[in-house]
């Protein structure tokens, strides 16, 4: 029992680590790709724009890692009350953070896709 608990502590601790890389590659990523487009003399506004995007993707999906971490920890190794209080309130804001992200990605709130997709939608 001790060996399983231990390979789920340490694939807990491996979705952590994973979740933290994606956003601080991502991060990375987003400031060499606004720095190349500021030396191609790219509009500021577009630049600004562009950058934000490429940041909320990552940090989207650095969150997805890291509340899996966060499930894995609570549902396997820390069952009590607290734990699953705590987990409530990190999807919750996961969720209201994953929300908001995409909404100010996509420029439309999410019910308006198709919409958008028609060419109809008003923001």
């Amino acid at each position: 029992m001790q060996i399983i608990n231990q390979f789920i502590h340490y694939s807990a601790v491996a979705l952590e680590i994973t979740g933290i890389a994606i956003i601080v590659i991502i991060s990375i990523s987003a400031i060499f790709n606004a720095f190349v487009m500021l030396m191609k003399g790219v509009e500021h506004h577009t630049l600004f724009r562009a950058f934000r995007h490429h940041l909320a993707r990552g940090i989207l999906l650095g969150l997805e890692f890291l509340v899996g971490a966060d499930i894995i920890n609570t549902v396997t190794l820390d069952m009590s009350f607290r734990s699953i209080g705590v987990l409530a309130v990190v999807v919750l804001i996961r969720t209201f953070l994953s929300f908001t992200l995409e909404t100010e990605m996509s420029g439309h709130w999410p019910w308006q896709e198709h919409m958008v997709r028609a060419g109809k939608a008003k923001n």
